[in-house]
């Protein structure tokens, strides 16, 4: 395994983190414990959850992800070998504290308390706000609305005081964002700065060979600010592993499933997927190792964060750690990329 330094701490984390969404849904928490068990066998030490979790999002599936990490630890009695990742939901689920905006102090408090007693530990290490409370361009939205009624919105400051009391309390060590835009980013790290408050040490936000709109803006405050992208959807919600090429639609797979992962098989979307399966059959690669490899050279990532629902595509994304791609083989990648740019964002 490789492992990478998280922001400017001393923490090393697993260059894979074992993504944990499905577990309580399309995952029993037999099957997340083989899981977790054969991923800390390869060396992975990076676990990334949230009290929204399982997905999709509802009253029923709220919480259940973090209960299941919670019995693991209490059964393995390993704790202290994870970094630990979690998050609080920002505002839209009206059965999570009302649906309001969640970032004062009062409903931070709540969700850390409520987390930490699923976990069963008393410390979360990475501690992340899910998604801002102000509208952005999340969740596949490719364009800004703006709000009139957000036009005094100014709480980055007030927010970082609140993170601040619960990392003095020791219930968080650092914190972290997620589908946050450059504006943002920026935002928190200049407050931090000036004002002595807590510093974000990382970005989780999507990343794939189909939505590299992160390369823009996001990964050089990255690099320059060591505030390193953890990526999720690194195999858009499963459609780079090829599985719903040429029409097909597995039966228990996310898309089947579920809906609001549509945009990830839209026509310039099923196209991108068609030329990287040639692609990484030119490489003797699968789909999977070469959207992961990708991945995970980029020098702007701090973790790539798997997500599966069986044990061979556990095995398979992470021996992707394993695999270098060639300058030929990225070159070509940027071919298609500049021919069909974020197909899926």
């Amino acid at each position: 395994m490789k492992f990478k330094k998280l922001g400017n701490t001393e923490i090393d984390v697993s260059l894979i983190c074992l993504g944990t969404m499905t577990w309580g849904t399309q995952n029993n928490e037999k099957e997340a414990f083989e899981q977790m068990d054969y991923s800390v066998s390869e060396g992975i030490n990076f676990f990334d959850t949230a009290e929204l979790y399982s997905v999709p999002p509802t009253k029923e599936s709220y919480g259940k992800t973090e209960i299941i990490i919670g019995n693991w630890f209490e059964k393995r009695k390993n704790r202290e070998k994870i970094i630990l990742a979690s998050k609080v939901a920002g505002p839209g689920c009206e059965w999570i504290r009302g649906g309001g905006n969640n970032f004062n102090e009062k409903k931070i408090g709540e969700a850390i308390d409520n987390s930490l007693k699923r976990l069963k530990t008393d410390y979360i290490d990475l501690y992340q706000l899910h998604w801002p409370e102000r509208s952005t361009n999340t969740f596949g939205k490719r364009d800004f609305v703006y709000r009139e009624d957000e036009r005094e919105w100014n709480n980055f400051e007030s927010v970082l005081y609140a993170l601040k009391k619960f990392i003095k309390n020791g219930k968080i060590r650092y914190v972290g964002m997620s589908n946050e835009t450059p504006y943002g980013l920026s935002k928190y790290l200049e407050l931090s700065k000036n004002n002595n408050l807590p510093r974000m040490m990382s970005v989780q936000n999507p990343y794939s060979l189909v939505n590299r709109t992160y390369e823009i803006g996001m990964s050089e405050i990255s690099i320059r600010e060591k505030c390193g992208l953890l990526v999720y959807y690194p195999l858009a919600a499963g459609a780079l592993s090829g599985k719903y090429r040429n029409g097909q639609m597995p039966k228990n797979s996310r898309l089947a499933l579920f809906k609001g992962w549509e945009r990830m098989i839209n026509p310039l979307a099923m196209k991108a997927y068609d030329e990287y399966y040639e692609l990484a059959k030119e490489n003797n690669l699968t789909m999977v190792q070469l959207a992961q490899a990708f991945v995970n050279s980029r020098p702007f990532v701090t973790s790539n964060i798997i997500g599966a629902t069986t044990m061979d595509q556990l095995k398979e994304n992470i021996e992707s750690i394993n695999i270098e791609l060639n300058e030929a083989t990225l070159d070509k990648i940027n071919s298609i990329h500049n021919n069909n740019p974020n197909p899926s964002p």
